[in-house]
Order: structure tokens, then C-alpha cells, then sequence
């Protein structure tokens, strides 16, 4: 069964309409790129995956063990989010707040994931940093320690290497595929990137006014990939 099956989405907000008709499942392990123009949606299904947003029409299913609380979530930042006054530590651990319910403190085995997550994204050395003081890249590895402190399953990611220099991108991406590749993660990531999403995603959801799911090789073998001259 597959992780997440989106069923005939019709997405929009405040009743405007702006996509419909789109289905597609992601497997555990996958790697899938979401790409398409300003305005297509992008960010609205990542939205509705996570149960911030209802569709309109249609449906998302978990399956193969995910609960809609199980999923990392990276989100894009605001200028108000960057200056946030906040330690890494406290902004990591934060992530471990869906499995508190109503327990008002973190217990060991929560701070223990947030030292390991930061540990495993090479921000240890950060921890009682302020968040505010750190480059766009070191914040970027902060978001994602304490996106996997949310889940060991699935990360959503919404234009993780926005605003990043080539060097700190490429040593965003280069995380990401190991996380999916080494740790087995699936994951979920919008791009402008198109060149980025073909290099590293196993899958590719184009969006707008056509829509094409597939596998990369599919796409690149696509109408999508010929205009832009990968074949």
C-alpha cells in the first residue's frame, strides 16, 4: 500500500479553484520533486497533505504505517521567522512537540533525538546559539533537525535551498539524498530547481495547467523534458 495517495484533488482557497483532477501515490523511499509555475499550487497541496488546508474535492490516504502526525515538515521562512529569538536547541526539540499531547515538558528520550538530529546534521556545536544569528544555511539545517524529530518516515519540504548561495545548496541537497537514500526517508520536495529535482528525485509531480506524474526518467523522456532540452 502506498504511503500517501492523493485521490482526485481539486485544490483552491477562498472558493477560487486552482488545480483539479490530481492523483498520485508515493512509496516509502521515494524521492519526490513537485515542480511548476508560480501560483500553480504548489504550496497548497503541500498544505493539504498536511491537514492544514482541506481539498475541495478528493482525498489523502496514509498507508503502509504513516499517521498524518508522523511527517517532517520544513516549511519556507518569513523575514519575522529568520529573526526568531530562539536557541537551536529550543527550536529543535520543538519538533517533538506532536508526541507530547498534553505533557508541558520534554522527557529524555525527546532531548536525546534533538542532540542526535543535531548531531547527524552537524549543528551540535550550535546548540545554545541563537537562531537569529545563524547564515541562511545554518537555520536551514536547524529547520530540518527539528523536522526529523517529528519523524523517522516522511519530510515535506517547501524550497529548502531558497535564498542559499551554490555552495550551501549543494551541500542542502546533497543532505537530503542521503537522508532518503541512507536513512530511508521518503521525501516530499517542492523545487524551482527543475535541473536539482532530475539530478536527485526518483519521481517528478509537474503541476499547472497540465499536470504529469511519473518517474524521472519519465519525465525526462516527456513533452516537459524536451522544452527543456534534457533529451
Amino acid at each position: 500500500m502506498a504511503q500517501l495517495s492523493c485521490q482526485n484533488l481539486t485544490l483552491g482557497y477562498e472558493g477560487k479553484q486552482i488545480l483539479s483532477g490530481l492523483s498520485f501515490d508515493v512509496n516509502s523511499g521515494d524521492y519526490l520533486c513537485i515542480v511548476g509555475e508560480n501560483g500553480s499550487g504548489k504550496s497548497t497541496l503541500m498544505k493539504t497533505v498536511l491537514g492544514l488546508k482541506k481539498p475541495m474535492k478528493g482525498k489523502v490516504v496514509f498507508g503502509d504505517g504513516l499517521a498524518s502526525n508522523e511527517i517532517g515538515y520544513l516549511p519556507q521562512q518569513t523575514v519575522v521567522q529568520r529573526d526568531f529569538p530562539a536557541s537551536v536547541n529550543e527550536i529543535v526539540i520543538s519538533g517533538n512537540q506532536g508526541r507530547c499531547g498534553l505533557r508541558p515538558f520534554y522527557n529524555k528520550q525527546e532531548k536525546q533525538l534533538a542532540y542526535d538530529n543535531m548531531e547527524r546534521l552537524g549543528i551540535s556545536d550550535l546548540k545554545n546559539r541563537c537562531y537569529r544569528e545563524l547564515s541562511g544555511g545554518q537555520q536551514q539545517r536547524v529547520l530540518l533537525a527539528r523536522a526529523l524529530c517529528a519523524t523517522q518516515k516522511m519530510l515535506l519540504l517547501d524550497e529548502p535551498v531558497a535564498g542559499l548561495d551554490p555552495k550551501v545548496t549543494s551541500e542542502m541537497y546533497n543532505l537530503i539524498d542521503s537522508l532518503n537514500k541512507r536513512d530511508k526517508i521518503t521525501v516530499i520536495m517542492i523545487s524551482h530547481d527543475i535541473e536539482a529535482a532530475v539530478k536527485y528525485a526518483s519521481h517528478i509531480l509537474h503541476i499547472g495547467n497540465d499536470i504529469f506524474f511519473g518517474t524521472k526518467n519519465q519525465y525526462v523522456n516527456s513533452r516537459f523534458g524536451r522544452e527543456r532540452g534534457m533529451i
